[in-house]
């Protein structure tokens, strides 16, 4: 087996299994990986710091394992990345800012890190991110703009660019990312990968750089629907250091994703989620209904859904009201929390943010509390709709982001006529979903030719599995996949 060819395009589960049959070494595998970077990340800028000492010697300990007969756990071997908002045990959390870098050493590693890590993968690095992760295209004044490895002159998305890129780029094949009003699903969208937010609460955010405490959700990504199952199947399960952390026990999901999607309800995401995009990213999600409506007893009737047909790809629709309204109140939301994180800092270190991370911190410390109690009752109104909506389907579809990846620099674009600002509006069509805390998996819809783009699929609290199993229908059917560029 050539090594290097094989890992340049395996997915986690591959690997692992390669690595525990005897094909590869965990050495092999992480060693590639490492010369990977070393050569191809002075292009993506994805990286802020290579492990690869720790790295190294980790791999070892899985391959004394497998020698000595002993479990080396699912994801044997398997090298992987993670935001620089997460805790690593001996290493300063940066959180992409330059404050940060002045904090003590991290004692252990953040929750998520670690239960990959006794699964026997092997963390070779941390990734760059917009400051704070309050931002969407990860162009970091402190650390550089992360690229996006499909056309390096344009953005990779935020704030979890440099982990969606890494795994595009074929450096990685799972990290690990967060997502508040969309930081997971518009980065995948944009390189092309799979992301996965799921339930709020249901994977411990212990030892990870909170930034907006009631929307914050950590998650994977990786280069297949199996790898994000597996991932969600093991960082599961209830964790006391997290306050928000569910206490429902793990439900895997792996099982479950041969079980197809015969008689699921599924609906494409009309009105808001219809408008405002250009037409390509429309297209995205026919192209996903159409393969869908093509499964027997797949999806919903029209008239059921909607007072307003017609269907998209052969699928009902629904509308979700007030998304606007649910977009701009988590706009407060997240202003008023992240600020209150970062007040004594704005006070002593201005000059030492990132100048856009600092203005929209100072503009959230001047939003009235009567903006911000409102903005909560309104999400439980919201939150009542959307039950109500899930009552007729289990599955909807939308697009992930308005438009393919801008460019790098570029401060405005053109959405269906009109001039819009791009750091705030790449999360138009995330936002709304996350402001209540629905479990969400973008696949990435490639397109010859073309750059890539992510269509998202919605699920009600604590149905992952179901999901999942949806993206894998498509997934086999080729419709969406995830290519890391050719090194």
């Amino acid at each position: 087996m050539n090594a290097d060819v094989f890992l340049d395009k395996a997915d986690a589960v591959a690997t692992a299994a390669a690595v525990k049959s005897g094909k590869i070494t965990a050495t092999v595998a992480v060693n590639s990986a490492l010369e990977r970077i070393a050569v191809a990340d002075r292009a993506f800028n994805c990286f802020t710091n290579v492990m690869a000492e720790s790295a190294i010697a980790d791999a070892e300990q899985v391959d004394r394992a497998i020698a000595n007969h002993e479990n080396p756990g699912p994801l044997a071997g398997v090298p992987f990345a993670v935001k620089n908002l997460f805790d690593i045990g001996g290493i300063t959390t940066l959180a992409g800012s330059k404050i940060n870098a002045d904090n003590p050493k991290a004692t252990r590693d953040a929750a998520a890190v670690a239960r990959l890590r006794q699964a026997g993968a092997v963390l070779v690095g941390t990734l760059n991110m917009d400051e704070y992760a309050y931002g969407f295209v990860t162009e970091n004044s402190h650390y550089g703009a992360t690229r996006n490895p499909h056309d390096t002159a344009r953005i990779a998305g935020g704030s979890s660019g440099g982990s969606a890129a890494a795994v595009a780029a074929g450096l990685v094949p799972i990290t690990l990312g967060s997502d508040t009003n969309g930081s997971i699903r518009v980065p995948a969208a944009l390189c092309g990968v799979f992301g996965f937010k799921p339930t709020y609460g249901r994977l411990s955010r212990a030892g990870t750089c909170l930034f907006s405490s009631s929307l914050d959700c950590v998650g994977p990504f990786g280069r297949s629907v199996r790898d994000m199952a597996l991932l969600y199947d093991i960082m599961q399960g209830p964790d006391a250091d997290d306050s928000i952390s569910t206490r429902r026990p793990p439900e895997l999901c792996s099982p479950q994703l041969n079980q197809g999607i015969e008689g699921l309800r599924i609906a494409v995401a009309g009105g808001y989620f219809a408008t405002g995009a250009e037409p390509e990213a429309l297209d995205a999600v026919e192209i996903v209904a159409q393969a869908l409506t093509n499964i027997s007893n797949c999806g919903i009737e029209a008239e059921k859904a909607t007072t307003n047909p017609p269907k998209i790809g052969g699928l009902g629709t629904v509308s979700i009201p007030e998304s606007d309204r649910a977009r701009a109140a988590a706009f407060i939301i997240t202003a008023c929390e992240g600020a209150s994180l970062h007040l004594d800092n704005l006070r002593s270190r201005p000059q030492d943010f990132d100048p856009a991370t600092r203005d929209r911190f100072l503009a959230g410390t001047l939003i009235p509390a009567t903006w911000y109690l409102q903005a909560q009752r309104f999400r439980q109104w919201y939150r009542d709709r959307m039950r109500e909506i899930f009552q007729q389907t289990d599955i909807i579809l939308a697009p992930a982001t308005p438009i393919a990846a801008p460019l790098i620099g570029v401060e405005k674009m053109v959405i269906a006529g009109q001039e819009i600002l791009v750091r705030p509006n790449l999360g138009l069509f995330t936002q709304p979903l996350s402001f209540i805390g629905l479990p969400v998996l973008c696949v990435p819809v490639q397109r010859p030719g073309a750059l890539p783009l992510g269509v998202q699929i919605i699920g009600v609290p604590y149905s992952e599995a179901v999901i999942l199993r949806v993206a894998a229908v498509l997934e086999a059917q080729g419709v969406v996949s995830a290519k890391s560029i050719d090194h």
